[in-house]
């Protein structure tokens, strides 16, 4: 049986083959589709090498030994690229002297970016052709405005030129004249042009894909205009090409410029997928065809020269087109700016892909994080193979909303909340300006205290625990506690007058910053006047009531942040990094970090990118049951699972699903976790228990080890879970972006607060309980497998009071086999909080409050920071109770710390009960 493609080459056009990857070389296939096919040639372009660099593992090594060179992103790109086409080409080369030139042609596009640039696409055209070195490379140029002349001139230097990106007969005619015009001046000079070869890239299939869409009420011409349109090119090649002007130019050795058939693959089903052959096939042209169709014309293409058949009819086709008030012109002119705007797309995909690569093989990201996941691994490669299919990664790149909801509600909330995406890029641009601002406050200031909650200012509870404090710069510390006796514990150590306070919150409005702000602003003014706002800076988004209120009371500066970006998702941000510079701490090396990471979480495929993988698998696993994911973080990282913590549990916990982080639980025997777990350790290189893993992993849970490389990979690490986040989101298909039942709690303190104001009472049915009642037990008594317990604690956090809390967590975890949480608050309402009420129904939840009754006043309210707190506590159990989630509010007395202790006990006793 003949092989159509061998029978091809018989009518006078050439097959190439429009795909390029390194394993069409080294396993030989393309050398087996010359001597079986009669293959002819090679066409590559942006997007080829972006699915091949960024969708195989071909590329690894080399481009590991190259950044291991410190090469750059370009380098790099040179030397994948230009070695796969210079390979291609001495496959090819055998062709080029069998056809005496004639054909063994490979294609390498000048870089997209330069479509618009003639004398930069020029110098790139001569670049490539020089530094390959080889006759039987085409380098293409795109036949826009600015890069016809290019062409010209191109060949006028003895380039071999593929022009690209022709729709329209009128542009066509363009690109033959600069051909003829290039040979011409060659003549002028007497330098050879028998060895200068052209092909001209008439796009099809595209053609149709447009004109089809207006077309509906006309199906007789649907899937015709393209075919009469490269008709009426063939008869424009063969009118200019049989004309005395280039029988001259012939006369001296020019070969023809031959027409090349491009974008033949059948876009429409309904078609015939051999369409854009069988109907082009004709003498002295070329037809660039990608892999399936390439494989179905092999099968069943049918030969016969056609593309002179019926041009009566493809003229009349094009006329009626346009008699129906159709424009082929506009189609083309916007084909040929949306071809230039894909391949720049592609381009800079590919550039992302390759600077991406580049970063994870400096700084190995895709080794540092280790995943032991048993019996779940096949579970996690589906997530990844759905989240490659559904295109996760390049859907969220593009913040394409429906990757999570649809609704319109959900999407204008999601529009505006992507700015993390590539915000350590722009604080890159602004890494002088808060130095320079660090350097400018450092001499006066002692302490800086961020006065803020949640994503405002628990980045800098992890970055102060693991830098601590530097020399010579102030020390940085945290508010985000009502309790008025942690505000008195740290004004207690501050000199008020050399302490800088970060007042931070995104809305403006929360309560908390507005409440710790008017306190300290009127302590420091009793001691300095009207400077106090020296002492003062904000961290806000734009027209916000903070900046209002820092204008009114001359704040030293107000920074203001990027409104696309929520509070969990902003450690990369102002509120993260202001803090960080102001310490002393290397916010250009943590932002450094972040910038390779984002770079390496553009990589399209999620199998090769180390922080969409992570997502994929945290959200599989919590689909599968194991939605407890359980942070060990060793120091100085111990702090780093609050802020995980917050970010997962905000993001995920709504609609009555979530993931459950577990952040700083005692360590428990193996077989006292449940079913229900994901361990996921993120350590510094050369810390933490490894054999635990082991041990974890050998139990039958899955376990994934993030190593990083040293402190400065805070910025890696936020990026890596914010992304992964956003991942594991998309799986459980909630909107990762909002906190739609934070705001109740909040609406029950302010409704408390205004009856204080009013009466001087806050009133309340549920009612709370001693340490000693039956209802302790009882509600122990309700935990089941899969629940967790959280206790949420309204009291200053102290180490001994800690140290109890982890004794009755390591008392729940081992008698129920259940995972526990620990959150003070009002700290836990913007992070567990949302979980909590939004989440599944497997929590149990013990409030605790208790603590002397000795308040801290607020200047211009009639009530305390007590009050503030005791109602924040009141509205919290409230939004509880209203959901009927297993709760219980226990007021531990006076001293916390022996309330504390019968809390222990009496937990001990209810897991002796209960076993």
């Amino acid at each position: 049986m003949s092989n159509p493609l061998v029978e091809l080459a018989k009518t006078g056009q050439s097959v190439w083959f429009d795909q390029m990857e390194r394993k069409l070389l080294t396993s030989g296939g393309l050398q087996r589709m010359i001597d079986e096919d009669d293959l002819r040639g090679l066409t590559s372009n942006p997007t080829i090498f972006e699915k091949a660099i960024g969708g195989s593992e071909d590329y690894d090594n080399q481009l590991r030994e190259l950044a291991s060179q410190s090469k750059s992103a370009d380098d790099i790109y040179d030397e994948l690229v230009l070695e796969d086409i210079a390979n291609a080409a001495d496959v090819f080369r055998s062709v080029y002297d069998k056809t005496q030139g004639g054909d063994g042609f490979v294609s390498i596009e000048v870089s997209p970016l330069l479509a618009r640039d003639t004398a930069g696409t020029l110098a790139e055209a001569k670049r490539i052709f020089a530094r390959l070195g080889r006759p039987n490379v085409m380098v293409k140029i795109p036949a826009t405005p600015e890069g016809i002349p290019a062409i010209e001139e191109a060949l006028a230097a003895g380039i071999n030129i593929n022009i690209t990106l022709i729709f329209s007969n009128d542009v066509y005619a363009q690109v033959i004249e600069a051909y003829l015009r290039g040979l011409e001046r060659r003549v002028e000079q007497n330098l050879p042009i028998g060895d200068i070869a052209s092909v001209a890239s008439f796009f099809v299939s595209r053609i149709d894909s447009k004109a089809d869409a207006e077309l509906k009420d006309a199906p007789e011409l649907q899937g015709k205009i393209a075919i009469a349109n490269a008709k009426m090119a063939y008869q424009l090649f063969k009118r200019v090409f049989s004309s005395e002007r280039f029988k001259k130019l012939a006369d001296k050795g020019a070969r023809v410029q031959r027409p090349l058939w491009a974008s033949t693959g059948t876009k429409n089903k309904a078609y015939s997928d051999v369409l854009y052959l069988e109907t082009l096939i004709g003498p002295d042209t070329v037809n660039t065809v990608p892999p399936a169709t390439y494989d179905a014309f092999k099968d069943h293409g049918k030969v016969a020269v056609a593309i002179e058949d019926d041009l009566a009819g493809a003229e009349r086709v094009l006329r009626e087109f346009e008699e129906r008030g159709h424009s082929l012109e506009k189609i083309t002119t916007q084909l040929t700016e949306e071809g230039v705007d894909s391949f720049e797309a592609s381009f800079a995909s590919l550039m992302s892909t390759i600077e991406a690569r580049r970063d994870d093989a400096i700084h190995r990201l895709g080794e540092r994080i280790s995943m032991h996941l048993g019996a779940y691994q096949a579970d996690c490669d589906a997530a990844v193979q759905r989240a490659d299919k559904e295109k996760f990664v390049e859907r969220i790149w593009k913040k394409d909303a429906t990757l999570w909801k649809d609704a319109p509600e959900h999407k204008k909330i999601i529009d505006n909340s992507l700015g993390w995406l590539t915000v350590a890029e722009t604080m890159q641009k602004r890494v002088d300006e808060l130095t320079q601002f660090a350097e400018s406050v450092k001499g006066e200031f002692e302490d800086v205290i961020v006065l803020g909650m949640g994503g405002s200012s628990l980045c800098s509870e992890v970055t102060r625990r693991v830098f601590g404090e530097m020399q010579g710069y102030p020390r940085l510390g945290v508010l985000d506690s009502t309790v008025p006796e942690a505000v008195r514990i740290l004004e207690g150590r501050l000199n008020l007058e050399r302490t800088l306070f970060l007042v931070a919150s995104k809305s403006g409005g929360t309560t908390e910053p507005q409440m710790f702000h008017r306190y300290f602003y009127d302590r420091v003014k009793a001691l300095k006047g009207d400077r106090a706002g020296e002492n003062f800076v904000a961290i806000t988004d734009p027209d916000t009531q903070l900046v209002r209120d820092a204008e009114r009371d001359g704040f030293r500066k107000i920074f203001l942040n990027m409104a696309d970006i929520g509070g969990r998702y902003s450690a990369l941000s102002y509120f993260g990094m202001l803090p960080a510079a102001i310490a002393g701490y290397d916010v250009a090396a943590i932002l450094e970090r972040a910038v390779h990471t984002e770079h390496v979480a553009r990589v399209p495929s999620a199998r090769k990118n180390p922080p969409a993988t992570l997502g994929a698998a945290i959200g599989a696993l919590a689909l599968k049951g194991r939605d407890k994911l359980t942070l060990i973080t060793p120091a100085p990282l111990d702090t780093l699972g609050l802020w995980i913590e917050q970010l997962v549990a905000e993001s995920t916990g709504k609609e009555g699903k979530g993931i459950v982080p577990i952040a700083g639980e005692p360590q428990l025997d193996a077989r006292d976790y449940g079913n229900d777990r994901l361990f996921v350790s993120v350590r510094i290189e050369g810390s933490g228990d490894t054999a635990r893993l082991r041990e974890l992993a050998d139990a039958g849970h899955p376990v994934i080890d993030y190593v990083l490389e040293d402190k400065n990979s805070l910025g890696e690490v936020f990026f890596t879970f914010e992304f992964a986040t956003a991942v594991a989101g998309a799986f459980l298909g909630i909107d990762a972006f909002d906190q739609p039942n934070v705001q109740e709690s909040k609406d029950n303190t302010k409704r408390l607060l205004e009856e204080f104001r009013s009466t001087g009472k806050m009133t309340t049915n549920n009612q709370q309980v001693s340490v000693d009642s039956d209802e302790v037990p009882a509600l122990l008594a309700k935990v089941k497998a899969g629940d967790y317990v959280a206790l949420t604690e309204y009291f200053a956090e102290l180490p001994s009071r800690d140290k109890v809390l982890a004794e009755i967590r390591a008392e729940l975890g081992h008698g129920l086999q259940v995972a526990t949480t620990s959150g003070y608050g009002p700290r836990f309402l913007h992070s567990t909080g949302q979980l909590h009420k939004g989440g599944a129904d497997n929590g149990v939840f013990l409030q605790l409050t208790g603590g002397g009754v000795d308040d801290v006043s607020l200047p211009g309210e009639p009530f305390g920071f007590e009050t503030l707190s005791r109602a924040q506590a009141i509205g919290d159990f409230e939004s509880l109770a209203t959901r009927h989630r297993r709760a219980v509010s226990i007021n531990l007395g006076e001293d916390v710390e022996r309330g504390l202790q019968k809390l222990a006990e009496v937990v001990k006793n209810a897991r002796g009960a209960k076993v």
